[in-house]
């Protein structure tokens, strides 16, 4: 019991140390690519290709003024960025990264919790970061990060019913709420459910994208529009916060979209470790290839968009999906 607690422990703390410096790293691959995209260098000051610029960033973060608004509701103002950073860490614990190991005698899983109900668990999780963003937006004491709070909490509602059905198809294959038999069932290339259920991967990749707010979906902070939106009002470490559970929740995204539709940790050769960091890398980079090739959506657009055609086509795969595997 007590190699148990300590190698849970030990698993915690390498994720979230990983997840971290994902994210600082994240913001550099994104400059970077954004960069070639419009033809820029992008940073390539700080260290050898840029590579000190995140930790840069967070020293110049670090030390900014912390302005707390006269008008700002000061204990919400204060937890908000905490409400929405901390769930984007605690996905985590039920993604499996690996297969089991083997180390100083002991096996070892690669995964912090196999919990089998892990797919409610990583939704049911992941939609309390957006109570940060209205908290935040309605706390602020400002117009702009409150119409940031109402459009992000709209949003959310507005997509996360076509994202919870996009994954009914794959359930009803595996009939297993538990990531860890998910991937099992992807044994081989053509077992990855992204061949067995194209709509409902295509459904989960768009509902992500506007999940976490990114562009074309970024109407939230829309800067053109809204200033910076929910965060206008934020400096400092509070303002990192959010900037951190932001690339923490492409994260996620791009680590849930690997196990469910992409064979998990799965693949030749390499190491199984090595094969999930690969297909998260890749998943970012698609992340931030659509936000440098779309323009964004205008508000009523984005919810037609979510209730004219992604819901009924979630309905329709979930339908289709039943009578093929089940009838």
């Amino acid at each position: 019991m007590t190699a148990f607690i300590i190698a849970t422990m030990i698993k915690a703390t390498v994720v979230v140390l990983v997840v971290l410096t994902g994210c600082a790293y994240s913001t550099w691959l994104e400059r970077k690519l954004l960069g070639r995209l419009q033809h820029r260098i992008g940073p390539n000051v700080a260290g050898p290709a840029g590579l000190l610029q995140p930790i840069a960033d967070a020293i110049k973060l670090a030390f900014k003024e912390d302005i707390v608004p006269a008008k700002a509701e000061k204990l919400t103002f204060a937890l908000a960025p905490l409400i929405a950073f901390i769930p984007s860490l605690l996905s985590f614990a039920v993604i499996p990264f690996g297969n089991t190991a083997t180390i100083m005698g002991y096996q070892i899983d690669m995964v912090i919790s196999d919990l089998n109900v892990g797919i409610l668990f990583i939704f049911a999780i992941t939609s309390l970061g957006v109570y940060g963003i209205v908290l935040a937006g309605w706390s602020s004491g400002s117009k702009y990060s409150l119409l940031g709070g109402v459009r992000s909490s709209a949003q959310m509602i507005s997509y996360e019913i076509a994202y919870g059905l996009s994954i009914i198809g794959v359930l009803v294959i595996a009939q297993s709420l538990s990531l860890k038999e998910i991937v099992a069932q992807q044994s081989s290339f053509f077992d990855w459910f992204i061949f067995r259920q194209p709509a409902g991967f295509i459904i989960f990749v768009i509902c992500a994208i506007a999940e976490t707010n990114r562009a074309p979906f970024d109407l939230p902070e829309a800067e053109s529009e809204l200033v910076g939106g929910y965060h206008t009002e934020y400096s400092s470490m509070r303002f990192a916060l959010f900037f951190v559970g932001e690339y923490a929740n492409m994260i996620t995204a791009a680590a849930v979209v690997t196990t469910i539709f992409l064979g998990g940790w799965q693949g030749p050769f390499f190491p199984p470790v090595v094969w999930f960091v690969i297909k998260v890398f890749l998943f970012m980079a698609f992340y931030i290839w659509v936000r440098g090739t779309l323009p964004r959506f205008r508000y009523d657009q984005l919810m037609s968009f979510g209730w004219k055609v992604l819901f009924p086509l979630a309905l329709l795969n979930v339908l289709i999906t039943a009578l093929i595997y089940r009838i």
